[in-house]
C-alpha cells in the first residue's frame, strides 16, 4: 500500500461516508472465562477495601512509522477480565471504585466507531489505528458488558472517573495517560504489583483448561517441525524454515506465539535465547526447539526439544542428552504438594553434577561450602524450570517467599527444563562436546494426587525421539 493510498479522506467526502448503514449490533454471550475473571476482581476487591484500584491494558506500539505492533493486552489486565485474542481493545482501563458493598468495577473502553453525526463520527473511515474501516470492528460498550460481565464506559470518560481524592492504586508503566492522571504511591503501587502476580500462582479449573489447549497446540506445532527434519538442510537458513512452520500452527490454532521462537542448530543451541533463527540446520547437527502457543485465551505451552537433524543421535550427542534427561526425570520425580518449589531444580542438578563428575568435568575447583548449582553454572547456565500461566516466565513479580522459596501446591502449573550447554570455545570441556547443547522442556500441573505432564504426547527419551521423526518421514 502507497502514502497516498493510506491517506484519509478530505474533509469534503465527510458526508459521503455518514448515512445508510445498517444495525449491525450483535447478541454477545459471555465469554467462560469472564465467570472466573470475576472471582478474581473479587479478591482485588477483599485485599484493598476503600481503595480505588486501576488496571490498564496497554496501548499500541509503534514497529515502523505508522505501523503497529500487534496489540496484546497486560497479563493482570486479561486475568481480571478474561478478555479473548483479537477482541481486546488498547487502552482499555479497568477501575475499581470503592462502595459500600466492596467495590464497583468499570472497564473504561474504546466503544465501536460512531457512524453517525457527532463526536468521533469520522473516526470509521479516517484513523488508521482505531478506525473499523482500517483495523476491523470493536464491539459496542454494551457488546463488552454483555462479553465480559462487567459495566463499562467511554475510553473519554476515565479523567473525571479518575478526579476527587481517594486513596488510589495504579498498575503503572503500562498507560502513561494513566500515569498521568495518578500521583504515584511507590510503595502502595508495588504491593499491588506483587498481589496481581501472585493471584495468579494457583491457577482455577478454566485456567488449567486454557492450559491444556495451549499446550495441545504446542505440542501440534512441534509434530509439524518433525515431519520437516528431512527438508531442512537444503535451506541457506533452515532455522527460519523451522521457525516459520511452528510459528503457522501457532497462528492457525492459538492467538499467535507465546514467545518468540528458539531454533537453534548446531553452536547456536548453546545462546539460550536464540532468536536471531538464521543459521543453517545441518546433516549431524542438533536442533533444539523452544517454542509455545499463545491460546486464544493467552495463555501459553512452554515446550522444549532437542532433536537429531539426520534421525539419528551420534554417541557423544546421545551422552549428552541422556544425562539431560536424566536429570529431567528426577526433577518430575520431585514435584509433589508441600515440596519445596527448589526441591526440583536441586534434584535435577544433582544428576547433573553427579554425571559431569563421572565424566572428570569440573570448571573450576570448588570446596565443601561451593554449591552444586555454581559449582557448576558454567555449563548449565541459568534454572531448571518456572512458572507458566499467561506470562511465559509467569508471576515473576511474586515475593520469593511464595514463589521461589515457597512450597508447591495443587494448582501450579510449571516447566522442569534442565539443560547443558558446552560453548563451542570452551577449553574445559573435551573438544568432542564443544558446540553440543540439550535442553528438555515439559509443562506440568500439579494436583492433589502428584504432577500430570500436560506434554507427554510427545517423546522425551533419546529412543523415543529418533523413533518419533523416523515415523515422521
Amino acid at each position: 500500500m502507497s502514502k497516498d493510498e493510506c491517506q484519509a479522506p478530505a474533509a469534503p467526502v465527510i458526508d459521503a461516508f455518514l448515512g445508510g448503514w445498517a444495525n449491525t449490533d450483535l447478541q454477545v454471550p459471555l465469554m467462560p472465562g469472564s465467570i472466573y475473571a470475576a472471582a478474581r476482581r473479587s479478591a482485588v476487591s477483599k485485599r484493598f477495601p476503600d481503595e480505588r484500584i486501576i488496571v490498564p491494558s496497554g496501548g499500541l506500539k509503534v514497529r515502523s512509522n505508522d505501523f503497529d505492533y500487534a496489540f496484546r493486552p497486560h497479563s493482570a489486565f486479561i486475568h481480571l477480565t478474561g478478555e479473548e485474542g483479537t477482541q481486546a481493545v488498547p487502552d482499555s482501563v479497568l477501575v475499581f471504585e470503592p462502595s459500600p458493598s466492596g467495590h464497583s468495577v468499570t472497564l473504561f473502553t474504546r466503544p465501536r466507531s460512531a457512524r453517525t453525526p457527532g463526536p468521533n463520527s469520522a473516526e470509521f473511515y479516517s484513523d488508521r489505528r482505531h478506525g473499523e474501516f482500517w483495523t476491523g470492528r470493536r464491539r459496542t460498550l454494551n457488546e463488552t458488558a454483555d462479553a465480559l460481565g462487567v459495566e463499562t464506559a467511554a475510553y473519554e470518560d476515565l479523567e473525571r472517573a479518575l478526579g476527587g481524592a481517594r486513596p488510589t492504586r495504579v498498575l503503572r508503566g503500562i498507560d502513561q495517560r494513566v500515569d498521568a492522571l495518578v500521583a504515584p504511591a511507590p510503595q502502595a503501587d508495588a504491593e499491588l504489583v506483587t498481589f496481581l502476580s501472585e493471584l495468579r500462582l494457583i491457577k482455577d479449573e478454566w485456567e488449567i483448561d486454557q492450559m491444556r489447549i495451549a499446550v495441545d497446540c504446542t505440542v501440534a506445532g512441534f509434530h509439524d517441525v518433525a515431519a520437516e527434519m528431512h527438508r531442512v538442510t537444503s535451506f541457506d537458513r533452515g532455522e527460519r524454515w523451522i521457525e516459520g512452520t511452528f510459528n503457522r500452527r501457532a497462528r492457525l490454532g492459538g492467538n499467535g506465539l507465546g514467545f518468540e521462537t528458539i531454533a537453534a542448530a548446531g553452536a547456536h543451541a548453546c545462546v539460550l535465547h536464540w532468536m536471531r533463527n538464521d543459521g543453517p540446520v545441518k546433516d549431524g547437527d542438533l536442533l533444539l526447539l523452544d517454542a509455545g502457543v499463545e491460546s486464544d485465551s493467552f495463555y501459553t505451552g512452554d515446550i522444549t526439544r532437542t532433536l537429531p537433524v539426520n534421525g539419528h543421535f551420534t554417541d557423544t550427542q546421545r551422552r549428552v542428552y541422556d544425562l539431560v534427561f536424566a536429570a529431567q526425570a528426577a526433577g518430575i520425580a520431585a514435584l509433589r504438594p508441600g515440596a519445596r518449589y527448589r526441591e526440583f531444580h536441586d534434584a535435577a542438578m544433582r544428576v547433573i553434577a553427579e554425571g559431569l563428575d563421572a565424566w572428570g568435568l569440573q570448571p573450576y575447583g570448588g570446596t565443601a561450602a561451593t554449591s552444586e548449582s555454581d559449582l557448576y553454572r558454567r555449563y548449565t547456565v541459568c534454572g531448571s524450570g518456572h512458572m507458566l500461566g499467561l506470562d511465559c516466565h509467569d508471576c515473576a513479580s511474586a515475593r520469593s517467599e511464595t514463589y521461589m522459596d515457597g512450597l508447591l501446591e495443587a494448582g501450579h502449573v510449571l516447566t522442569v527444563e534442565p539443560g547443558l550447554y558446552f560453548q563451542p570455545d570452551d577449553l574445559t570441556v573435551p573438544e568432542e562436546l564443544r558446540g553440543i547443547a540439550v535442553r528438555i522442556e515439559d509443562d506440568f500441573v500439579i494436583t492433589a494426587d502428584g504432577p500430570v505432564c500436560l506434554s507427554s504426547e510427545l517423546p522425551r527419551s533419546a529412543d523415543g525421539v529418533e523413533a518419533w521423526i523416523a515415523s515422521m518421514r
